[in-house]
């Protein structure tokens, strides 16, 4: 059985799937930090990706991060945001140990 990475992002405060959001997906070295930028994507009308972040081979074992670029997200919606936004872009810092299970 082979793994996927995906996501699904959801605009709770508009109560709709948050359609059109920038996400960089990054994999992160352990024990310094660094990232490497594997891919950029922008959900669909959905609020998923068209296809996987991650696919097959392309998921190994690792430390992953996924940043939403709520900001601009938000921006195109509302006209009374404060500048700098309360949230501009949200990390999510993951483990993948095991490529093939479902989390």
């Amino acid at each position: 059985m082979t793994g996927k990475l995906t996501t699904h992002v959801l605009d709770t405060a508009r109560g709709c799937p948050a359609a059109n959001l920038a996400i960089a997906l990054w994999l992160v070295e352990p024990k310094s930090g660094e990232k490497t930028l594997l891919k950029t994507t922008k959900t669909n009308s959905d609020g998923r990706t068209d296809v996987p972040l991650l696919a097959d081979s392309e998921l190994e074992p690792g430390v992953y991060e996924l940043v939403f670029e709520v900001g601009s997200y938000f921006a195109n919606y509302c006209d009374n945001l404060p500048n700098p936004p309360f949230l501009n872009r949200i990390p999510i810092q993951f483990g993948i140990g095991d490529p093939s299970s479902k989390i």
